[in-house]
């Protein structure tokens, strides 16, 4: 594991901070194209990836001290102001919020924009959670005897504290963890379906869809992925022996099969042709 990547004097580059830096200039770059290749100023993508970062983060955060809502209260400030400790649904669900609400100013459909971001957002996931691999930072999974099992001992989260007091630490002498015990590289996991996931949306991206179908299918892939893959993660067991992702999961998962079939049964309400992107003024431009 590598929590830090190298240092320039006194500044220290995370390996969380730079993989997140480059899953927002990456998706940004890709959103950038398909912003202009459905006809809209490239501006708008810059726009809203900046949203998507002040939000993104933000919600990552609120959700994540929820989530820990006894740490929050034992050290309020020490976990607010942590490199670590982002939730991926919390920053989803309110930058979401955020561009509807920009989008609306502009009298911009927001699945029009969705369903451009939805490749990008697929593989932002997946570059972010490579953050998380690198970091160590307790996204890992259950401890494994497959052979692609990794040792995150030198990781900022410690698998001894990770599962301290769980019923996988009962299995263990003493009831610790050892450190250096193997377990799944579920980051690794999520980026090669987060990969997937945006190859299928790019090659989909064309095939003329009602607006807002590529963006249900990213519900629906991004929700099925996640819900699996906290079979092999710890995390809270709130309802019906379901954690908090996969709940927020199965809800995405539905409201896109419902967004499926709402569109497919009511195409004329989403439709919608963008102004023609003004030209600058040019002295060859015929009068």
């Amino acid at each position: 594991m590598y929590p830090e990547l190298f240092k320039i004097g006194p500044l220290t580059v995370y390996s969380y901070g730079f993989m997140l830096a480059m899953a927002f200039i990456i998706s940004s770059y890709i959103l950038t194209k398909e912003v202009e290749r459905k006809g809209l100023e490239a501006n708008i993508a810059s726009e809203i990836t900046l949203l998507a970062i002040i939000f993104g983060i933000a919600g990552s955060k609120v959700f994540n001290l929820f989530e820990n809502w006894n740490d929050f209260l034992a050290d309020p400030f020490g976990m607010i102001f942590s490199a670590g400790g982002l939730t991926f649904y919390g920053g989803l669900i309110l930058a979401i919020l955020a561009i509807m609400v920009f989008l609306k100013r502009k009298k911009i459909p927001f699945l029009y924009i969705a369903d451009a971001a939805s490749p990008s957002l697929a593989l932002a996931y997946g570059i972010g959670r490579i953050g998380c691999h690198l970091a160590g930072d307790g996204d890992y999974g259950l401890p494994t005897s497959l052979p692609w099992g990794f040792n995150y001992e030198n990781g900022i989260v410690k698998p001894s504290l990770m599962f301290q007091g769980s019923d996988i630490a009962k299995n263990f002498p003493n009831g610790i963890v050892p450190d250096n015990t193997l377990l799944h590289p579920t980051p690794l996991y999520e980026f090669l379906v987060g990969v997937a996931i945006f190859f299928v949306l790019w090659r989909l991206r064309k095939k003329g869809y009602h607006m807002g179908i590529l963006f249900m299918m990213y519900l629906i892939f991004s929700g099925i992925a996640r819900f699996f893959v906290e079979f092999i993660r710890l995390n809270p067991l709130l309802l019906f022996d379901l954690s908090e992702a996969q709940l927020i999961s199965l809800i995405l998962i539905v409201i896109g099969i419902v967004g499926i079939f709402f569109i497919n049964r009511f195409p004329d309400r989403f439709k919608f042709v963008s102004a023609p992107i003004k030209q600058p003024f040019s002295k060859h431009t015929k009068k």
